[in-house]
């Protein structure tokens, strides 16, 4: 398959930082505490394995060795409580004890373990690549399941499975990053990650066969063809927003990308009823705003919009996306960015 082939190629090699001192000094200056903590600020001020591991890239990619070490250290002594090796997903400052959800949240046990093979392998640390090693195969032991004939990832280990809810298997697209696969290739060769994110790329397609063109956040698969999950909104929401950026993080061909045309337009993304196609939220935060831009650049050409490009601290989400954003137009596409952005 072309399209996975190509999607499967890229992870971004520490070079001159992508993500510029000013920028990330204000998000460390919001979001993250002195102890290592990412602070998840449109959330009640939780932490969860998301955030850290969000915290972790984002520090690799501005090359703050130190605020690494002190995000890994929250995240290694407060969320790494689980026997299995993979990370409790939900931390609560005012709660005790502080984890309050002691089920993991694959997406985050991802980006934990990407950050660390990536910092692993460009700052020669043995520690941290036996850490990324021992995540990863954590993952591919107890997160992997076969669906008609594709091996996907399981949001977490408790409560998606068959035997956990009726309509199960249950997925979320939006936890599947692409460009974690060639890394994970390296650090766990026994398993075969780049088939398990082709097999997601083609479950990705299949998810987005409704009225609106694009996948719930939230997705059964108990039958032949996959729909909306019980008890979750039948939404593209906060969740998936994020796979079209992911999917340019990736390499993605503009195949992949057309069907997030639906989601963008000039004021920034929207939350879409997948079975009807109504717009019911727009998300016009400037993390938001340049998810939609680079989309526009990759597709059309279009350059990227003066003020969707300058970081604003805005919710932790948004400005999570925003720097992300921004490292991959820096890095892939910087003719999409006016000279003072880039």
């Amino acid at each position: 398959m072309a399209l996975a082939t190509t999607i499967l190629a890229a992870a971004p090699a520490l070079g001159a930082p992508t993500i510029r001192p000013d920028e990330w000094s204000a998000y460390r200056q919001n979001y993250v505490t002195d102890t290592g903590r990412v602070v998840d600020t449109a959330n009640g001020n939780i932490s969860h394995s998301e955030s850290q591991g969000y915290g972790l890239l984002l520090a690799y990619l501005a090359d703050d060795r130190p605020t690494f070490e002190a995000i890994w250290s929250f995240t290694r002594t407060e969320l790494m409580v689980r026997p299995d090796g993979l990370a409790a997903w939900r931390w609560e400052e005012d709660k005790t004890p502080h984890v309050t959800d002691t089920n993991n949240a694959s997406d985050g046990d991802i980006l934990i373990a990407y950050a660390l093979g990536l910092a692993g392998q460009a700052w020669n640390d043995p520690g941290k690549l036996e850490a990324a090693r021992g995540i990863v195969a954590a993952l591919g032991d107890d997160l992997l399941v076969q669906i008609n004939g594709l091996r996907v990832t399981l949001p977490g280990v408790e409560g998606f499975a068959v035997g956990h809810r009726d309509d199960a298997p249950v997925v979320n697209p939006s936890y599947w990053i692409w460009e974690t696969r060639p890394v994970f290739q390296q650090l766990d060769p026994d398993t075969d990650w780049q088939s398990v994110g082709e097999d997601e790329l083609k479950l990705l397609s299949l998810s987005a066969n409704n009225t609106a063109g694009l996948p719930p956040d939230w997705v059964s698969l108990a039958e032949d063809d996959p729909r909306p999950a019980d008890g979750f909104p039948p939404e593209f929401g906060y969740n998936n927003i994020r796979v079209p950026l992911y999917l340019m993080r990736a390499g993605a061909p503009a195949e992949a990308l057309e069907p997030f045309r639906a989601m963008a337009d000039d004021d920034g993304l929207k939350r879409i009823d997948v079975t009807t196609g109504e717009v019911k939220e727009h998300l016009t935060e400037p993390g938001y705003q340049l998810i939609g831009a680079a989309l526009a650049c990759v597709l059309d050409g279009k350059s990227v919009p003066a003020d969707a490009s300058r970081f604003a601290p805005t919710s932790y989400y948004a400005a999570t996306l925003q720097l992300l954003a921004l490292d991959f137009l820096r890095r892939e596409r910087a003719q999409c960015l006016t000279e003072d952005s880039r």
